[in-house]
């Protein structure tokens, strides 16, 4: 029977890297399609012969939505139009239509996006010529057919210092215009929608980080042979992730009308990328996951993010997040909370400073603040003060992070 290749997520697709007629395994990548942080990267997920791909570069599609068929050679599978028509599509040819559009029943044939593009611009796909595969309409199609719209008009400039306050409108050759990305729009969407609709509020503490960092020095050391680094961070997302144990609570997701306390202990990791870009990355089961299996995990999932290759499971499933400005030389930051998550916890950089010592007298140590944003409806001040107390304590007492089994 064929196996039908279905999206994860909603995404743009990119572009095919296998062909009709190849034989793939279930491991091989066929397509690239860009999602709203990230190109991620579409595996076969069945081993066979690609027998029919169902969408074009630059179709945007849906989740659940079926781009490709893989099946035995020869196999002959049932096409998108023997399924019968979708919800509110025409049923009959337009007078004026080309035909190359319809099937032999009268039905037409267009892309998801390409439907739903239609139907927000009133436009009669009867009246469209499709010149995706066999006359298929695509997104251009629709684009094409549209009137294009128009640029805003430029900001105008404030007034120049001491000068009358004359508004006016920039030359064009004074600026750049700079269309923003899918990653940039869905960063400020997501970013707005959190911040306006999330009640946040903060809680900062200091933690004393000499410690951890020569914990991780001598762990480094042990594992020098298999070519294995303990990052600072893989540690940070350890002691998260035994607080959030600790905390179940702050382990929830919010959703209007329900709260959903999740079992397991994911932790989204903010990555920067190239060109202003930004995506979380998930390291599942942060809270059981080795040390050592952690940092290998890790570190392939961010050269993943930086090279533009992710993996559906790399971004997905997230049950908290951790942003960290360690390397960025920031002395203090809060984070935005990634809807539905309850709280986001922002770490900033480890610095030498003045410090009072348990003799009064006056020394220099390691400190690095940590900032938890919260969501008010989930939980309250003392949930979070107890929560950062008890991530404090992990970090200023290392050894208890580890599963002295599993290291």
């Amino acid at each position: 029977m064929a196996y039908e290749v279905k999206l994860t997520t909603d995404g743009l697709l990119i572009n095919w890297l296998r062909e009709v007629g190849e034989t793939v395994t279930a491991s091989d990548v066929i397509a690239e399609v860009e999602a709203d942080k990230a190109t991620v990267e579409i595996e076969a997920g069945s081993e066979g012969t690609l027998l029919e791909l169902r969408a074009e570069p630059g179709d945007e599609i849906g989740e659940g939505v079926v781009i490709a068929v893989i099946g035995a050679a020869g196999e002959v599978v049932a096409s998108e139009a023997d399924a019968g028509p979708a919800a509110g599509e025409a049923t009959a040819p337009a007078p004026d239509t080309n035909g190359k559009s319809m099937t032999d029943d009268g039905r037409v044939k267009a892309s998801p996006l390409a439907r739903r593009m239609a139907a927000e611009k009133g436009i009669d796909l009867g009246r469209v010529q499709g010149t995706g595969p066999g006359g298929r309409i695509v997104k251009s199609d629709i684009e094409n057919f549209a009137e294009k719209p128009m640029l805003p008009p430029m900001p105008a400039t404030p007034p120049p210092s001491g000068g009358q306050a004359t508004w006016g409108k920039l030359p064009e050759e004074d600026v750049e215009v700079m269309p923003l990305s899918r990653m940039r729009r869905a960063i400020a969407e997501g970013t707005i929608r959190s911040k306006s609709n999330t009640p946040h509020f903060y809680v900062t503490v200091e933690a004393d980080v000499e410690p951890l960092l020569a914990l991780r020095k001598e762990i480094n050391s042990a594992l020098a042979e298999d070519g294995i680094k303990i990052s600072v961070n893989d540690l940070l997302i350890k002691a998260l992730a035994l607080s959030l144990r600790a905390f179940p609570n702050l382990n929830s997701h919010y959703y209007g009308d329900r709260l959903v306390q999740h079992q397991r202990v994911n932790i989204g990791i903010s990555v920067a990328l190239p060109e202003n870009g930004l995506v979380n990355v998930v390291c599942h089961d942060a809270d059981t996951v080795s040390l050592r299996e952690m940092a290998v995990n890790n570190k392939a999932m961010y050269e993943r993010a930086r090279s533009g290759k992710i993996k559906p499971d790399d971004i997905r499933g997230a049950t908290f997040t951790i942003s960290n400005l360690g390397p960025f030389n920031v002395k203090d930051f809060s984070a935005i909370i990634s809807s539905p998550e309850a709280g986001i916890l922002a770490v900033s950089s480890a610095q030498r400073v003045p410090v009072v010592l348990e003799d009064g007298t006056l020394g220099v140590g390691t400190r690095m603040n940590m900032t938890l944003s919260v969501d008010h409806r989930v939980s309250n001040g003392a949930e979070g003060a107890g929560f950062m107390n008890h991530l404090r304590g992990l970090v200023e007492n290392p050894l208890r992070l580890l599963d002295l089994r599993q290291v």
